[in-house]
């Protein structure tokens, strides 16, 4: 956590009034400090000069009177300058209030840089939460792009198989239509020889014209598809009964047409009912197989 603005210049006023403070103590000490003087006594100055002979009296006999001598003043010493006493008192102790002052100060100081330091404690603390959770974050994120790289894949690899599995089947329709188209052109030769019925009738004039009559009837009945192109060909069977009602009409191979058309033929063979009866009794079969067409004439 960084420290603010306000924070440091709290700091810098705590310290300068700690510095002040201790220099008022030291001031305080100098005053009480007792100052070295010189007693000078108090009157006026005296000074003294000796008057007459300063050698010794010659000695005299013992006959002879001594005379008195007149006494003289004796001379008074000059006064000498009283020397100071030094001064031996101990300094004064500082009042108890400023050493409890200094003692405040100094536990809020002390109490400041614990704070401090707990502080620098817990940023560091934090920071390393911070770091950790910062390293987690990139680790699942890491995690993650693995996973959709995978994902990716995987999808990837499903649609290449579906691609692959299209073109089979693609080929295979197309490999089946071949074959159709084929079986179509041989019975078309047949058909060029003999028309086929159930019955396999022995009039092929009538049994050709019998075909071309329910080939007619189906196709003025038929619902084309749109998607349907010419060359269609495919095999009937048709169960009908004498008259001409159909019971039942199912396209069967070979056929090139898709599920929608085969079903829109049978559906028109239903709608043509009666089919053509009279005058084909001779050829008539209640199990005919009819070659459908359609080479893209109505």
């Amino acid at each position: 956590m960084k420290e603010s603005f306000s924070d440091t210049l709290r700091a810098v006023l705590y310290s300068l009034l700690l510095h002040g403070f201790l220099v008022l103590l030291i001031a305080l000490g100098l005053w009480w400090t007792t100052e070295s003087r010189v007693v000078v006594m108090p009157g006026p100055i005296i000074e003294a000069s000796l008057v007459g002979p300063t050698a010794a009296p010659k000695p005299t006999s013992r006959k002879a009177r001594a005379k008195p001598v007149p006494a003289k003043p004796a001379a008074t010493p000059p006064p000498q300058e009283a020397q100071p006493k030094p001064d031996t008192a101990p300094p004064p102790e500082p009042p108890k209030q400023d050493l409890i002052e200094q003692q405040r100060v100094a536990a809020i100081a002390e109490q400041k840089a614990e704070d401090a330091k707990k502080e620098q404690e817990e940023k560091r603390q934090r920071e390393q939460i911070l770091l950790e959770q910062e390293k987690q974050e990139a680790e699942r994120q890491k995690q993650l792009e693995e996973v959709r790289k995978q994902l990716a894949d995987a999808e990837k690899k499903k649609n290449l198989e579906k691609e692959r599995l299209k073109q089979l089947q693609d080929k295979r329709l197309a490999d089946q239509a071949e074959a159709d188209r084929n079986r179509m052109e041989q019975l078309m030769e047949q058909e060029s020889k003999e028309a086929q019925t159930g019955a396999g009738g022995q009039d092929n004039d009538l049994t050709a014209r019998y075909a071309a009559a329910i080939q007619a009837a189906v196709t003025q009945n038929w619902n084309r598809p749109e998607s349907i192109p010419p060359g269609l060909r495919c095999t009937l069977h048709i169960v009908q009964i004498p008259g001409g009602d159909v019971i039942s009409a199912n396209v069967s191979s070979p056929c090139n047409a898709d599920g929608a058309s085969r079903l829109s033929i049978e559906q028109a063979v239903m709608r043509a009912a009666p089919l053509p009866y009279q005058g084909f009794e001779k050829v008539f079969n209640r199990e005919i197989n009819l070659n459908f067409k359609y080479d893209g004439q109505e």
